[in-house]
């Protein structure tokens, strides 16, 4: 297809009145070339510094698939330090060594199960909460960074058998890559990645307070007004890059390029891939496939507190579209409303159907103690909070629904859902909310989990229950708690280490003979993880 400038332009001049913020930054890459960019806003508001094309900006998680290039460039070209033979395998060995014997015994946790999100191991962002972190708290790669893996005990599944999104994964890869390479894993980046990308001022920036200027990320709202984020973590692997608009215009040109050459690492990680049962996958490689009104996009997002941005690509009309923002809109939405306004993509209109009243209420997961919510949302759809956010599901009869991500039908007091992505299948039942006042301090006590090492305080305080963690990382502040019915309750964390935070945890107590004795935890990161009462 052919696409025009005036066409961009004119797309482009949609984005003031849908999108309110600071700052942000838009490109539109074809054919691997430019074809038109718009830059809008503040870098920083305070001293009233302009955003550019050449502003440096966190890209955060769009930071996985360079992890992955890295990965596999090595593989083909090892460095001089790298033993002869078998690189795949000298991966996979230190695999092993870095990661307790627990989860590597049996040889079912593979490279490829990191790559794809497939692992089963719990997100380790999500985790910092359980491990006594502060929200603005300090998080050192080289100091906690071997403590949280030390942690790492059990699976929230079995590898290969489901997709959950996990930051850990591509932390441990960073770690193998420079211990199996021999160099820094910024180097690596510069001379892999950023080098042949012609990515000029791109660079590895781990350490997340001391990011490049001018650009500050910024929380909240109009209405509430935006105030600087402080972010105080290290990360790479998982995120860590910072790049301008200008770079990562160069970086979609390289993609593009490397469309056409069956022997790069972006062939290879475009390559389709599946599930033991022959399902396909929708991640690979640090990279998310995504359906567009019927048009495949490869892309990824990335958020740090403060900022967000996302790059998607239609492979076979060889069009990308780059967005990235300094404060938390979602880029996401931005990228594809840019895409369907070039490629004219009309969202289907279908017949607006009635909600079962059945759908309402709160259900819960009882294998992965995670609460599910399920409200009215506009005419035709309900909402449904499982992934920490609410995604809108739209109604093909009463009691059944579909989204891009999920298919799900209400039955009496049963909810099912089909997490598409996630290859996994959710059975629910109806947490039956009661009138009876609450007498909070029957749950009241101090809780350990010896899986990951974190202790659980649980408090009544004149009437309202909260929650705190202690950890290697601290004493968390308190969270407040709010009761769903029976014996789950939900505990606030609207604010994490990384962002967007996990959303709230699901607490389930176990009770026997009138007396709590436990409770199982869980958010979407991080699931099925059990507490015994001291």
């Amino acid at each position: 297809m052919s696409v025009s400038e005036q066409l961009v332009q004119s797309v482009f001049k949609t984005i003031p009145p849908r999108l309110r913020g600071p700052g942000g930054a838009v490109a539109v890459v074809k054919d691997g070339h430019l074809l038109g960019q718009t830059v809008w806003g503040y870098a920083d508001l305070e001293k009233r510094i302009p955003m550019t094309a050449d502003t440096p900006i966190p890209i955060c998680s769009i930071s996985k698939q360079m992890t992955c290039a890295v990965l596999l460039d090595l593989e083909r070209n090892p460095t001089s330090s790298m033993s002869k033979g078998d690189v795949r395998g000298q991966f996979e060995a230190e695999l092993k060594r870095l990661l307790r014997p627990e989860i590597t015994k049996d040889g079912k946790l593979s490279l490829e199960h990191l790559c794809d999100n497939r692992s089963g191991i719990r997100d380790y962002w999500a985790l910092t909460t359980l491990w006594g972190a502060k929200p603005e708290g300090r998080f050192d790669l080289d100091k906690d960074g071997p403590k949280a893996r030390d942690r790492l005990r059990s699976f929230h599944f079995e590898p290969g058998t489901e997709y959950s999104y996990s930051n850990t994964n591509f932390h441990i890869l960073a770690r193998i890559i420079e211990k199996v390479s021999g160099e820094s894993f910024e180097v690596l980046l510069g001379e892999r990645v950023f080098g042949p990308a012609g990515m000029k001022t791109a660079r590895l920036c781990a350490d997340t307070s001391k990011l490049p200027g001018p650009c500050v990320g910024y929380e909240g709202d109009e209405k509430r007004g935006y105030t600087p984020a402080v972010n105080r973590i290290e990360w790479d692997g998982d995120a860590g890059i910072v790049a301008s608009l200008t770079d990562m215009v160069a970086y979609e040109g390289y993609l593009d390029r490397n469309l056409s050459d069956p022997t790069s690492w972006y062939r290879t990680a475009l390559e389709p891939s599946q599930y033991g049962d022959g399902t396909p996958t929708v991640y690979h490689y640090g990279l998310s496939h995504v359906d567009v009104e019927g048009v495949e996009t490869i892309g990824h997002g990335g958020a740090l507190r403060g900022f967000r941005s996302r790059r998607l690509q239609v492979p076979r009309e060889r069009l990308s579209v780059v967005a990235m923002l300094n404060h938390e809109s979602e880029a996401g939405t931005l990228a594809e409303h840019v895409l369907r306004g070039i490629m004219n993509l009309q969202r289907p209109q279908l017949p607006v159907v009635a909600p079962n009243p059945d759908w309402f209420g709160t259900f819960i997961d009882d294998r992965n103690f995670l609460a599910i919510t399920v409200s009215p949302s506009v005419k035709g759809k309900v909402s449904i909070y499982y992934a920490g956010y609410p995604e809108s599901v739209t109604l093909t009869d009463p009691g059944h629904g579909v989204s891009r991500d999920m298919k799900a039908w209400i039955k009496l007091d049963a909810l099912v859902i089909d997490r598409l992505k996630d290859h996994r299948s959710i059975r629910a039942v109806r947490v039956v909310q009661s009138n009876t006042p609450m007498d909070n301090t029957f749950y009241q006590g101090e809780f350990y989990c010896a899986e990951i090492d974190s202790t659980f305080h649980c408090y009544d305080q004149g009437g309202v229950m909260f929650g705190a963690f202690d950890g290697f990382l601290g004493e968390g502040p308190a969270k407040p708690m709010r009761y769903i019915g029976g014996h789950v309750w939900t505990l606030a964390c609207p604010r994490g280490m990384d962002a967007p935070a996990p959303g709230d945890w699901t607490v389930v107590f176990e009770c026997k003979k009138d007396a709590v004795v436990g409770l199982g935890l869980g958010c979407w990161l991080a699931r099925s993880l059990y507490f015994v009462k001291k």
